[in-house]
């Protein structure tokens, strides 16, 4: 690939930069001159959409340019684009198209989350660690004027304008939050779906000891459900309690996990939301749909 005249250049924001293919403005840059983001929380696996990159790149070549901030030393910390240089590595590339952009850290953190947060293949733990970086950026950066509520003014507070920004409430970024405290095994388990974030963030709470004899239970009972972690909020400031009282309670709410119950809705109730038209199935699905978009809320999806 011939070399480009290139410039450091100044963006107004990240989807500026990953919304035009236009490479004007790139340099091409040696892939052993750029290093990753310190703590890059988000994974590059080897796996099947990798391998679907790799064929692409070697057939047509990067056709976004990565971005990257210069060092002293001469060479480049990667903002965005940790998968096309792993892709254009596998695929024998020596040199990636690259648009490089003098950043502060917190404005590298900032870009560096807003141009991985959203993707659709995103794990818990990867957009728990990634908002916390932004969000102590934001802090770090202090009190920003530019964004407020628009229902009613108010200025947002720091997980409001992560939250806002990544398309989730600013609750929810203070539960992915809570899960930068679990242990790594725990953790693991949310990434796999065999713990529910909801029991993750209330497990977050207990110290990493609780947590250890936690995560054996599981091993040995299989999963916990939130209820039973109810009588655990007590303790949580507990360095006395013992593993035998914590399977004690654990089994206690094991046992006291109370049955569903049965919900009616008279028909009087549903005339106020339907219009008379509407079958039996036809209203069920509505219901439904409101169902799973609370119940996506819930996890904090």
């Amino acid at each position: 690939m011939a070399n480009r005249p290139g410039q450091k250049i100044k963006m107004t924001s990240i989807d500026e930069l990953l919304c035009v293919p236009d490479m004007e403005g790139t340099i091409d840059i040696d892939v052993k001159a750029i290093y990753p983001f310190e703590n890059h929380p988000f994974k590059v696996m080897d796996d099947e959409k990798m391998g679907e990159l790799v064929e692409s790149i070697a057939a047509n070549g990067v056709l976004t340019p990565v971005l990257v901030r210069p060092d002293d030393e001469g060479t480049y910390e990667m903002i965005s684009g940790h998968r096309r240089l792993h892709a254009a590595k596998k695929a024998g590339l020596v040199k990636i198209p690259a648009v490089i952009k003098e950043m502060t850290n917190d404005e590298a953190t900032i870009a560096m989350v807003d141009a991985n947060v959203q993707r659709e293949e995103v794990l818990p733990s990867e957009k728990a660690f990634a908002l916390k970086m932004k969000l102590d950026a934001i802090k770090h950066q202090g009190s920003r004027s530019d964004l407020t509520s628009p229902q009613n003014g108010v200025k947002l507070v720091a997980a409001d304008i992560v939250g806002q920004e990544a398309g989730i409430s600013g609750t929810n970024v203070s539960r992915y939050v809570r899960l930068t405290e679990l242990i790594p095994k725990l953790l693991d388990m949310v990434d796999d779906k065999r713990l529910a974030i909801s029991v993750g963030v209330e497990l977050s709470f207990l110290n990493n000891k609780i947590q250890q004899w936690i995560y054996e239970y599981i091993r040995e009972n299989g999963m916990i459900k939130q209820e039973q972690l109810m009588d655990l909020r007590q303790y949580r400031d507990d360095k006395n309690m013992t593993q035998e009282q914590l399977i004690n309670l654990l089994n206690k709410g094991r046992a006291t996990v109370s049955p569903r119950k049965k919900i009616t809705i008279t028909e009087r109730k549903l005339n106020k939301y339907f219009p008379a038209y509407y079958s039996q199935t036809e209203i069920e699905q509505v219901i439904i749909g409101f169902l799973e978009q609370w119940k996506l809320e819930q996890k904090g999806e």
